[in-house]
């Protein structure tokens, strides 16, 4: 290890903080699978450190048998001894590389497949609590960190101690007062660099956290809504000098920070001369006493090179152990995180046929950010201690097999809450939801994906293809169904329109199709699925009046049959419906057919009178 990965470690430095026997013991539950490997990648690094020893005292050898004008085939035989030690530190040099590659990438895939498995687990609400960034660094950052500890931070540890100990071993048995001036002179060597090195951690975690705002400036404004908002209502020049003002920084930063690099490098140059001049000198008298071997003073000077690299990595070990601890820590954090849905032991699958649709005196409070969420992740000081407020009182009703329930009221009343209880993006605190008559929390979650379909007021789209973001639903549709779901969602003639068909590429969100396009693609995806229940959450709000008119004749045929939950805010949409519940503040208000809530003459009735009297009022089943 050299002393550029020192200051890399002192660049780094984490808090000095007790190593916990908790997480070391998951660490090592991490590296198990791997213990044949690293044992002999350890085993490796031990080779190494000795033959990186052996070359010097063998050069010095070379010397002594020429000074002693030994036979030619002693000297032949020693300089080819050396290049053979040369090639084998080259090849088992190359294998070590090999290994902790292997090592380091395996490890990673490790910690990034079980954070990524974990995170899919956890509720909606973590989601929704959580900068994706910061999420994101978890899997990037925090994972690579962690790695380290195995590739660099345990074999440098294990390859500098072998070789410190060997060296020293080496240069006391050749003269022990060369030595101790060796040893002596290491303040001179690690106070300067370690100085110099806090200087460069604080610069360089200035640099970071310009990076990271111009990195948040940079997301945020390119993203297609982003940069939509800062043409409408943003600044452009502001925009841009606040960009410019903190790149400047970075560049001045990295002036500062290459010039103290080059300033410690000078140093520790200048400081192994100095040693090296030393040794000269003290060994240079001792030989010309004939006390020491021309061919020992050579071994010793060349054994001081490798004495100081060792000795000052080992200086920073603790930092370079504490850096990986904390890695894994921030890793562990994220797979602490109980998730709050569970599939209990012995779940059911969803019964076959018709199904019906439940809910049971349900009772319902989003979490609290504590229970969901991690400070680090919201990139907060302390989470938001807000919560636990119960949304849902006692909602109770029943969608019979093959009948349509509509939702409706005013925002906020908790319609879209009733919708997430069914799919399980949520459970609720007491009371049950049933499909099939059997409590959504006994179900295998395979089950419940396979019976629901869900259509969201986003519509959104990932950044992949037309194919793929259909096929998300039913992996194993053929093109002949696909094309089905197209034409019944009116978009077929769209698709066969666009120069790559079905392999075009949507954009981020969806955001190069229209908001109708959008929402009709995800439709096409529904009826893809073909479920037993759907669930629509204000489905049609995107469309226009010709597509919506269009989608909700597709949307029939889709629905016949089948058990739908429908979040609705035009009116209009749900007069067929065979049961219309009024939401407000978390509870039925009201509950009937369209006809019979219009002559009861309650809120129902208040709202159609207000949305068809003045159109130009929205808010009221938003």
């Amino acid at each position: 290890m050299t002393a550029w990965h020192q200051l890399y470690s002192m660049n780094n430095r984490p808090e000095r903080r007790p190593l916990s026997r908790v997480t070391l013991r998951r660490i090592g539950a991490f590296a198990r699978p791997h213990r044949r490997r690293l044992a002999f990648f350890m085993l490796l690094s031990v080779v190494l450190a000795g033959l990186a020893v052996a070359s010097p005292l063998l050069a010095g050898r070379v010397v002594d048998a020429i000074f002693k004008a030994e036979p030619l085939d002693v000297v032949v035989g020693v300089a080819v001894l050396i290049a053979g030690l040369a090639i084998a530190e080259a090849g088992i040099g190359l294998l070590n590389r090999w290994l902790s590659a292997g090592l380091g990438e395996s490890l990673i895939l490790d910690l990034r497949t079980a954070v990524f498995d974990h995170v899919q687990k956890m509720p909606i609400a973590f989601f929704t609590r959580t900068r994706t960034g910061a999420l994101v660094s978890r899997l990037n950052n925090d994972v690579i960190g962690a790695q380290r500890a195995f590739t660099d931070t345990l074999s440098g540890v294990v390859g500098n101690v072998v070789t410190l100990v060997l060296t020293l071993i080496a240069m006391i048995s050749i003269s022990w007062p060369i030595t101790l001036l060796a040893l002596l002179l290491l303040p001179v060597f690690v106070l300067p660099a370690r100085r110099m090195g806090t200087r460069i951690a604080r610069l360089r975690r200035e640099a970071a956290d310009h990076n990271a705002a111009m990195g948040t400036q940079m997301t945020e404004r390119f993203s297609a809504p982003g940069a939509t908002l800062v043409k409408l209502f943003g600044r452009p020049a502001h925009e841009s000098a606040e960009f410019a003002s903190r790149a400047r920084r970075v560049r001045d930063i990295g002036v500062r920070s290459a010039m103290t690099q080059s300033a410690f490098v000078t140093a520790l140059t200048l400081v192994s001369a100095l040693a090296l001049a030393l040794v000269y000198g003290l060994g240079g008298f001792y030989a010309l006493r004939a006390e020491l071997a021309p061919g020992s003073l050579v071994a010793m000077a060349m054994l001081l090179t490798r004495l100081y690299a060792p000795l000052t990595a080992l200086a920073s070990a603790r930092m370079d152990v504490m850096s990986a601890i904390v890695s894994f820590e921030r890793v562990f954090e994220v797979l602490d995180l109980e998730p709050l849905i569970k599939e209990r032991p012995g779940a059911r699958e969803v019964p076959d046929g018709p199904v019906s649709v439940e809910f049971d005196d349900v009772r319902f409070a989003y979490p609290s950010a504590d229970k969901v969420s991690l400070a680090s992740l919201e990139e907060v000081a302390t989470l938001d201690s807000r919560g636990g407020e119960e949304v849902l009182h006692g909602v109770s009703f029943t969608a019979e097999p093959g009948q349509m329930v509509a939702l409706v009221g005013s925002s906020g009343a908790g319609k879209s809450t009733i919708a997430q209880l069914l799919p399980r993006l949520y459970d609720a605190d007491s009371g049950a939801v049933r499909i099939g008559g059997v409590d959504v929390r006994d179900l295998t979650a395979d089950s419940i994906r396979d019976t629901l379909g869900m259509v969201t007021q986003d519509g959104h789209l990932f950044h992949e293809s037309i194919r793929a973001n259909l096929l998300l639903a039913r992996p194993e549709a053929s093109e002949a169904e696909i094309w089905d779901a197209l034409t019944r969602a009116r978009l077929a003639n769209l698709i066969e329109s666009l120069p790559d068909g079905l392999d075009t590429v949507v954009g981020e969100r969806g955001y190069r199709l229209s908001g109708g396009e959008r929402q009709r693609l995800t439709i096409a995806r529904l009826l893809l699925a073909r479920p037993r229940v759907v669930i629509l959450d204000e489905a049609t709000a995107a469309l226009d009046s010709t597509s919506e008119a269009a989608v909700q004749a597709a949307l029939g045929e889709a629905l016949e049959g089948r058990t739908a939950v429908v979040i609705a805010h035009r009116l209009s949409t749900i007069r067929a419906a065979d049961l219309i519940l009024v939401i407000e503040d978390g509870q039925v208000a009201e509950r009937g057919t369209h006809a019979d809530l219009l002559a009861a003459g309650g809120r129902y009735e208040e709202l159609y009178r207000t949305q068809f009297e003045d159109p130009t009022v929205s808010g009221v089943a938003a």
